[in-house]
């Protein structure tokens, strides 16, 4: 075969590279459609059946020289890229995808601005107990100058017979408590049956670890005029995650605060495993401000304050964790609360680390 001939082969061949690559945009365009067709119909972007009934009509009509298998494995390709395709175009129509809308969500809270460039804390109780409980903690949290007190008064417990919380009593001494000491209120909701009841003692509508996936509930909160801190679910996917907020901003309300509070995994050191890759990939993803829970995360005094400078280095927007007056009495997570000296310590250290991590930087 000459010099000549063997050119005008390749050049054969890039021509039917370039017809290959504009039938698979073709394709991809028409997948598109596809997706967006499903998206309004809610239903699933994969369809095992389709892609059998695909590779089945392939197979009748292969002449060759290729393999049946090679076809198989070079179409399985293309329809895997189809489908990251339609999952990548879902991901940007998001209603919290950073794609959405570019710039960051700040939320204003009794005078702070959360997700603004400046971490924000919220601490308190894990649960209310009684008025001078929360009063203690309320007056220590604003002797630093904070603005937000959380504390629970409807407790999901994992046992039935564990401290379920207060309810709505609870929820009254907190927010006496709050007014006291001009604290905005966070608390958590867990039915919303008692949403309407709570809403009046709320500032922060708190929707826990076990109902991030309520719902119900989500839509609830959706469809409210105050902000949402929503915690991700032990055992729940960044994407099931951002799925969860989507439910309650597609409701009607953007004012959603997402909360890293540790995953369930086979790790024993800790009480969850504290997954702090995903406060970057958050807000890289959406524009929503990301805290950081660490005392559920870690569920161990001795590393909410390592636990707490990592959020803070890594970009989380604020941190939370628990203050009890006297954490050996607490009616619920008694080994993971601080108690009052325990908290100056901690708040001091932190301090300490944001200016010099401010200097750094």
């Amino acid at each position: 075969m000459s010099n000549l001939d063997l050119e005008q082969l390749r050049e054969k061949v890039d021509a039917v590279n370039l017809q290959i690559l504009s039938l698979i945009n073709e394709r991809a365009s028409v997948i598109q459609d596809i997706g967006k067709l499903k998206e309004k119909q809610g239903v699933d972007r994969y369809d095992p059946l389709r892609e059998r009934h695909m590779l089945n009509l392939l197979r009748e009509n292969n002449i060759g020289p290729l393999e049946q298998k090679t076809v198989d494995h070079i179409f399985k390709e293309i329809f895997k890229s189809a489908l990251d395709m339609q999952e990548e175009d879902h991901r940007k129509a998001l209603l919290v995808s950073r794609k959405k809308k570019a710039e960051d969500t700040v939320i204003n809270i009794n005078g702070e601005t959360v997700g603004a460039g400046n971490p924000s804390f919220i601490f308190g109780p894990c649960a209310v107990e009684s008025q001078d409980q929360v009063s203690k903690v309320a007056e220590a949290i604003s002797g630093k100058g904070l603005r937000m007190i959380r504390g629970g008064a409807y407790k999901p417990r994992t046992s039935p017979y564990d401290f379920q919380g207060l309810g709505l009593e609870g929820l009254k001494m907190l927010k006496k408590a709050a007014d006291q000491y001009n604290l905005a209120v966070v608390s958590e909701i867990v039915t919303p049956s008692h949403l309407e009841e709570a809403l009046d003692y709320v500032d922060v509508v708190q929707v826990g670890a076990r109902n991030m996936q309520n719902f119900e509930l989500l839509k609830a909160v959706g469809q409210i005029d105050k902000p949402v801190l929503l915690k991700r679910g032990m055992s729940a996917t960044v994407d099931e995650f951002i799925n969860a907020a989507e439910y309650i901003i597609a409701s009607g309300n953007d004012q959603i605060i997402l909360c890293e509070r540790g995953i369930r995994t086979y790790e024993k050191a800790t009480r969850n495993t504290l997954d702090i890759s995903a406060v970057p990939i958050l807000k890289q993803e959406t524009h929503l401000p990301v805290f950081v829970d660490v005392t559920h995360s870690t569920g161990r005094r001795d590393l909410l304050l390592p636990a707490a400078k990592a959020a803070i280095a890594i970009g989380a927007d604020g941190v939370m964790a628990e203050v009890h007056p006297d954490p050996a009495v607490a009616l619920s997570d008694a080994q993971q609360q601080m108690d009052l000296n325990q908290f100056d310590e901690y708040y001091d250290a932190l301090m300490k680390f944001m200016k010099q991590y401010e200097m750094q930087v």
